[in-house]
């Protein structure tokens, strides 16, 4: 009987999961059907790979073992169809993963712009925080993911794409209580009392608490809401001030007509966006192509919010 790659992946999630009912949720089928591969595949291989406890599913030695040459196994597959589905550049199926701050405003014009590249273009989208997307991205279910550079983890390759300046963003009286209107402040200026920021685990919050000098543990900084769309609201109805970056300022200014905004002094803060991939995911052209469009679309966006807000001089 020979070893199949169906059984390896069923393997292998069952050493990820430790359990006959999760592993067989993660690969989509029922546990009976689970539990029979795995026997053939011991049948196959001469030996016991799971040690069978009552709620638990436990590798046996021998099953370490095997475990090692079936990740092997299966990494070298999905690199080889990796290859096959990129050997005509960026065509065929994409699956592209973009965090919260960036979607809305960005992926409009992006998914047009690779529409008019190539109508045959399959593109997935999936949102979500940082940590989700490299875990994602890790796990090969995401071809590239769109988010704020630096990122942590080895094994990744990324290309900044553009500069995305914050916005200081209140109401007209608020920010002109400030005095920025005669002169553009520092984010460091202001108190922690009137700042709003997102909820904890968007990459966004953490770079607007590092521009402001602020620590994540300051009681005064209110870090409850959700979106970007949700900051606007709140700031406009003068419940105080929060950071907006340039990529939201068209849609978030037309969502909250009571927000105004007015640029910080010079060096204005700002967070780079890339395109990141796996270093194993080979570019032969593919990578290259989404990040050309992605950038220019990036940038026209916060060009267009510079004309709108222009830098101080």
């Amino acid at each position: 009987m020979a070893v199949t790659l169906r059984q390896l992946a069923y393997f292998k999630a069952l050493a990820e999961q430790q359990n006959f009912g999760r592993a067989a949720d993660v690969v989509h089928v029922s546990q009976p059907a689970l539990s029979a591969q795995i026997r053939e595949l011991e049948a196959s291989l001469g030996a016991p790979l799971i040690e069978r406890q009552p709620r638990r599913a436990v590798l046996t030695p021998f099953g370490r073992r095997m475990l090692t040459h079936a990740e092997a196994v299966l990494s070298q597959v999905a690199q080889m169809e990796e290859d096959a589905r990129w050997r005509e550049g960026l065509a065929g199926q994409l699956s592209l993963g973009i965090i919260p701050t960036l979607a809305p405003y960005i992926l409009p014009g992006a998914l047009a712009a690779l529409r008019a590249r190539d109508l045959s273009l399959d593109v997935q989208v999936s949102e979500g925080k940082t940590a989700r997307l490299l875990s994602d991205l890790a796990s090969g279910r995401l071809d590239a993911a769109l988010m704020a550079l630096p990122v942590e983890g080895e094994g990744l390759v990324s290309v900044p794409l553009f500069e995305d300046r914050f916005l200081l963003a209140g109401t007209e009286a608020r920010l002109a209580s400030l005095g920025t209107r005669a002169e553009p402040m520092r984010p460091t200026e202001i108190a922690p009392g009137q700042l709003l920021l997102l909820e904890d685990g968007h990459c966004l919050t953490d770079q607007a608490l590092e521009v402001c000098g602020r620590g994540r543990g300051n009681a005064q900084i209110n870090m409850g809401a959700s979106s970007l769309a949700t900051l606007s609201r709140l700031v406009a109805a003068g419940f105080g001030l929060t950071l907006l970056p340039e990529i939201a300022l068209a849609a978030e200014m037309a969502a909250a007509p009571g927000m105004a905004v007015t640029r910080f002094s010079a060096p204005e803060p700002a967070r780079q966006i890339g395109l990141v991939r796996r270093a194993t995911s080979r570019d032969d052209g593919w990578f290259s192509a989404l990040a050309a469009i992605l950038g220019e679309v990036g940038d026209l966006i916060v060009g267009q919010a510079r004309d709108a807000v222009p830098p101080a001089r």
